[in-house]
């Protein structure tokens, strides 16, 4: 059987996976909004402090190197990280896309990143989680824990029935050491002085940045704004 030219032409083109990298500050609501994302695509959501704990429980070689850096009071550097990362890449599960979160968070791992793009199907696509800044301080101060079950709450968004005690088992809520005011400014101005030139970087390297402004919008209407978003994204590639 042959096919002529016109057949090959109106053949539409494969469609590149995507590959997602959620990027914003601390409050963005990077977690929650990878955990959606993951059940609305089925891309599996990976966020390196899961992948350490997942290497360290494992007992490989990479997570004993890491726990023996981190137990020292150290951070791991950005090599481990990165091997981390593209180990749990290579696994079947992220063929058809995934969802990347926390990584890269420094330059050194944003150049990695592009070089791994290289030769590979994917189209990296960096999803910028815009909140203003009074809106992170209101998130990221109301919230509450409880320190025996691990439940998570606000005081605005999502009281306890009784005030200053889990609705699980009752315990007393207290407040993580870095929701504190003062903590909280220290690691915005990490972020802008160096998480927020990974977003430039990757660009430079062709990686597509779209920002999502999701300050007045709740988790759901978000992930349903981005999976919006990156379909819009895939079907142009489709086109290309």
């Amino acid at each position: 059987m042959t096919t002529d030219n016109a057949d090959i032409a109106n053949k539409p083109a494969p469609q590149r996976p995507l590959a997602v990298m959620l990027f914003g500050a601390p409050g963005s609501g990077k977690g929650t909004t990878g955990k959606m994302l993951a059940k609305l695509t089925g891309w599996p959501h990976l966020a390196t402090g899961d992948l350490l704990r997942e290497q360290i429980a494992r007992k490989t070689p990479l997570g004993l190197e890491m726990q023996s850096i981190l137990a020292s009071g150290k951070l791991a550097p950005d090599d481990l990280v990165s091997r981390m990362v593209w180990d749990r890449l290579g696994w079947p599960d992220c063929e058809n896309g995934f969802l990347l979160d926390g990584f890269p968070r420094t330059i050194p791992q944003a150049e990695g990143l592009a070089h791994w793009f290289q030769g590979r199907l994917f189209r990296p696509v960096l999803i910028h989680l815009w909140v203003e800044y009074n809106e992170i301080l209101r998130r990221l101060t109301g919230r509450r824990i409880c320190p025996a079950c691990g439940a998570i709450y606000h005081l605005e968004s999502s009281p306890t029935r009784a005030a200053g005690v889990c609705d699980n088992d009752g315990t007393a809520l207290t407040i993580r050491a870095d929701d504190q005011e003062e903590v909280i400014l220290q690691r915005l101005r990490t972020y802008q002085s160096q998480t927020w030139p990974v977003a430039e970087t990757l660009r430079t390297h062709g990686v597509l940045v779209e920002a999502i402004d999701c300050g007045e919008m709740d988790p759901e209407s978000v992930a349903d704004r981005i999976v919006w978003r990156l379909d819009r994204i895939a079907g142009s590639i489709a086109k290309n």
